[in-house]
């Protein structure tokens, strides 16, 4: 990675920025990296000579400039290349007042420093080895985690879970490309060094690998980006009622009123670690005279089709089956993932042919049963942090192409293809694989990479 660094260039500078959110609070911390990060502080910090001291040490004292006291501050220093970025990084922790950090910022920018780029920080640990690009990227998911399915995903990501799994991968692919290019040096012998055999075994659980992790995508959105879910039936079914029930609070408007909610509310519910987006929408009658009731069946219609999976809630106590099987028909037809709930059946119950959760909204009943059912048909059951899973749109686009190239190893064994054009598919498919941890990457993919992330970091 050292040597991508020099090739890159402009990273031997020394770059400052707040690592703590802008504005008022107790503390705020500023992080400066880069070969006279110490340098830089040692000159406004007259209390000790910063060079002297041992790394991972932290000091109490004043920061000044020009004999003008700026504010009592602690240092934090980390000598390359025990860092984060693995320069020589400062931390500047000083009372959070933005006309404070401002100052303090300037000074370190007047002593030869320069504000970083978002993410730039990552990118310099990136370049330095201390970490592949997954493991960067893990980083800003780490920082963006809002349920702890998505906080643990990204731990382990950042820890080298995924890039482990790359690894064993890429291992035994360079192995036996190893042995088909030192075939090719000995082409007049006609010599077999790698066997054929064992490489279409390899191939073959490479390939059935490769798509368990393209398939644990589909898990990897749910956990970061969480599952939209659209409450759906006839006016009066009960709708707002469940709503509330779910959160636990009387978000919604309830009354015996059918047509109350005129609009869509949304709400967020954490349930094990995932976040359902809980859409209540007005009750859908295909006839209605009422304009603006009319605009919130339209929405209704609108947020159904968007949904992840959509609760279908019904009057268990009047609903016929008639009635059930045509609207699961026309779910059925628009290919929407739903759940049947039958809502009042505190009342009366009805016997469907169908598949159907019954619950008592307004009493609570049956409200543990629909949150572990709507986990269970999400996530085909809980989330396992054990399993390496892609969170990751461009990771997921990398194991495709690297899936394809795969395929076209075996058959080009299926076909006995020559040595020089097998080493041609499995360079191909290590590319991929190099694309993925960043042993193989562009100055301009990077830049938008780390762009993503925030300042500071």
């Amino acid at each position: 990675m050292n040597s991508l660094a020099h090739k890159l260039g402009g990273w031997d500078d020394t770059i400052v920025a707040l690592a703590t959110p802008p504005g008022i609070g107790a503390i705020g911390v500023l992080r400066v990296s880069g070969a006279k990060a110490i340098d830089i502080v040692n000159t406004l910090f007259p209390s000790k000579n910063l060079a002297a001291q041992a790394s991972h040490t932290l000091h109490v004292g004043l920061l000044k400039k020009d004999n003008l006291l700026l504010d009592e501050v602690v240092v934090s220093l980390y000598k390359s290349p025990k860092s984060y970025t693995g320069e020589d990084v400062v931390e500047i922790s000083c009372h959070g007042s933005p006309f404070v950090q401002e100052q303090v910022m300037q000074a370190i920018i007047d002593g030869g420093a320069r504000m970083a780029k978002p993410g730039e920080f990552t990118q310099r640990a990136f370049l330095k080895g201390k970490m592949d690009l997954a493991q960067a990227e893990a980083v800003a998911d780490l920082i963006a985690s809002n349920t702890e399915a998505s906080r643990q995903h990204a731990i382990k990501h950042m820890r080298g879970g995924f890039s482990n799994t790359l690894a064993v991968l890429r291992d035994q692919l360079i192995q036996f490309s190893a042995l088909i290019e030192l075939e090719l040096d000995f082409s007049q012998e006609d010599v077999a060094f790698a066997d054929r055999s064992q490489l279409y075994q390899l191939i073959q659980q490479l390939s059935t690998t490769t798509t368990q992790l393209i398939d644990s995508f589909k898990l990897g959105n749910v956990i970061k980006q969480g599952v939209s879910v659209a409450i759906i039936g006839k006016p009066n079914a009960g709708k707002s009622t469940l709503l509330n029930a779910l959160l636990n609070e009387q978000r919604a408007i309830v009354s015996d009123i059918a047509g109350t909610t005129r609009d869509t509310i949304e709400e967020v519910l954490n349930i094990d670690g995932i976040l359902f987006r809980l859409i209540d929408t007005a009750g859908i009658r295909q006839h209605t005279s009422d304009v603006i009731e009319t605009i919130g069946v339209e929405r209704s219609l609108e947020k159904m089709q968007q949904a992840d999976l959509v609760i279908y809630l019904f009057d268990g106590a009047e609903t016929t089956q008639a009635e059930l099987n045509t609207v699961v028909a026309d779910l059925d037809a628009k290919s929407i993932q739903y759940l049947l709930v039958a809502n009042k059946t505190d009342i009366q119950a009805t016997a469907y042919q169908q598949t159907v959760l019954s619950i008592a909204a307004k009493t609570n009943t049956g409200i543990t049963a629909l949150k572990k059912a709507l986990v269970d048909t999400v996530l085909g059951g809980s989330v396992s942090m054990d399993d390496t899973v892609v969170t990751n749109a461009r990771h997921l686009d990398a194991l495709k192409k690297l899936y394809t190239a795969l395929n076209e190893v075996l058959q080009g064994l299926d076909d006995q293809l020559p040595g020089d054009l097998l080493a041609l598919d499995i360079r191909r498919a290590l590319h991929y694989l190099g694309e993925i941890t960043g042993e193989i990457t562009h100055e301009d993919q990077l830049d938008y990479i780390f762009s993503k992330f925030c300042i500071g970091k």
